[in-house]
């Protein structure tokens, strides 16, 4: 009996998957759980293993064919031997046999007409042409080659029988299609700027204290806990207190309702092998820093290997990114929709800022805060951010959590 292949519940609002991969192909035989296909959606590549044992018999969905949660990609079938499994051959039309007594003759392939061209003539064929009774200019057929340059008609931009002339310069461009993850994550890119009144305010941070703390302690962290102290875990835990003050960043619009959340899961972004994934840390007002510092690197590790689960990316409430990684010194991030707010970080740059009365060189960084107007006021963005850089910059309150 032939079992299907249908694609399971990806997560929350993921509706449909595109088929990236065969990992079998018709014929072959499947052990339980083994995979079959990988599945592509827009924020993950997940594998589909086989329901049962037994022999794929057929392939319904091609690579980059999209598929709905729930349908079916293909079908094994547990009581055939592969060997028993062929590819089905393609339709022909029946041939008649041709009668020994007769043999048919190909019809002789006759070259195309020339075409009607009207010629310059000369004032002597002319007069003999008046005196015949011939209209003027008389119509002849000639040879493609005898027709005056002038008078051929262009090209079609579309014709792929008309070689390109040997002058013409070759495309100096490379189109190359949109994976269907790309593609996935450019609807979503557009959706959240069509459906979201995204604005976003930005502020700057002294990070000299932050890092004199870790100059001073890390080799006590790292030798205690196992991880370096490093940059995310304060930028984290000072979010996460100034979340609690101004809770329409820690938000969901919900038709013409606001669902304030009481947890506090967020989403950090990091690179991949197929671009930015944004894994989500879960409760971080329960992990210590050395913990934040933890998931943060397991995280990374587990996109970097291209073995991240949908688990790992549901359900963030709020969002940061760095882009101070690549070497951005502005930017404003997209939010990651439901979320109503994501936090920019970016590279750190030694700039002279006035220290009392005097002028210093400091390791600065630009903050970026985008928001949904439709649900945080621009003071409440503002003092967001506000109270994020006075933590950083006194990092002695995000340890007493102040």
């Amino acid at each position: 009996m032939a079992i299907e292949l249908v694609v399971p519940p990806l997560g929350e609002s993921i509706s449909e998957a595109v088929v990236a991969k065969w990992l079998k192909a018709v014929g072959e035989r499947v052990a339980l759980d083994e995979p079959i296909a990988e599945l592509e959606t827009d924020k993950v590549t997940v594998t589909l293993p086989a329901p049962s044992a037994g022999v794929l018999t057929e392939q319904l969905v091609q690579v980059g064919g999209t598929v709905n949660v729930g349908g079916s990609i293909g079908r094994i079938d547990g009581a055939l031997a592969p060997q028993q499994v062929e590819k089905t051959p393609p339709l022909v039309s029946p041939t008649l046999p041709t009668p020994l007594e007769k043999k048919s003759t190909p019809a002789p392939v006759l070259p195309p007409p020339s075409p009607l061209v009207s010629v310059p003539l000369s004032p002597n064929t002319r007069k003999i042409l008046r005196e015949a009774g011939h209209s003027l200019p008389l119509p002849v057929p000639v040879s493609s080659s005898q027709v005056p340059q002038a008078e051929s008609p262009k090209p079609s931009a579309s014709s792929a029988e008309i070689p390109r002339p040997p002058s013409a310069p070759e495309k100096d461009e490379e189109v190359v299609p949109m994976s269907p993850l790309r593609k996935r994550i450019a609807e979503r890119l557009v959706e959240a700027q069509r459906t979201a009144a995204i604005l976003t305010t930005f502020n700057e941070v002294d990070l000299l204290p932050i890092q004199t703390l870790r100059q001073k302690f890390q080799d006590e962290f790292v030798k205690k806990h196992g991880v370096k102290l490093g940059l995310m875990s304060f930028f984290v835990r000072a979010c996460e207190l100034a979340l609690k003050e101004f809770r329409g960043l820690n938000a969901e619009f919900r038709e013409g309702a606001i669902a304030y959340k009481k947890h506090y899961h967020f989403g950090i972004a990091v690179g991949s092998g197929k671009g930015l994934v944004v894994p989500v840390l879960r409760h971080v007002d329960r992990l210590s820093l050395a913990q934040i510092e933890q998931g943060i690197l397991e995280l990374a590790q587990k996109a970097k290997d291209g073995k991240l689960a949908l688990a790992d990316l549901e359900g963030g409430t709020f969002s940061i990114s760095n882009g101070g990684v690549y070497g951005s010194m502005m930017s404003t991030p997209l939010l990651n929709m439901p979320q109503t707010g994501i936090l920019g970080m970016h590279n750190i740059i030694k700039r002279p800022v006035a220290v009392g009365d005097n002028i210093e060189l400091r390791p600065m960084m630009y903050l970026a805060l985008s928001y949904d107007h439709r649900v945080v006021d621009g003071r409440e963005a503002v003092s967001f951010l506000v109270r994020v850089k006075e933590r950083l910059e006194s990092p002695e309150k995000i340890l007493l959590a102040l």
